[in-house]
């Protein structure tokens, strides 16, 4: 059984990959560049070709 009354001041996973003193940070905020648009845009319509293309063929 774990102990709760452990405190922990450090919590690693919350020090990844943003800024430690903004109160919140979310994906949206992050920086993205031009070439993250396009690839997920490139994902986006492979994801389409998939849905749409498969079953418009097979009939």
């Amino acid at each position: 059984m774990a102990d709760d009354s452990e405190t922990v001041d450090h919590d690693s996973g919350a020090d990844v990959g943003h800024d430690l003193d903004d109160e919140r940070t979310t994906a949206p905020m992050s920086d993205y560049s031009a070439r993250d648009v396009g690839v997920g845009f490139a994902v986006m319509l492979v994801g389409a070709l998939i849905a749409f293309g498969i079953p418009l063929v097979a009939f």
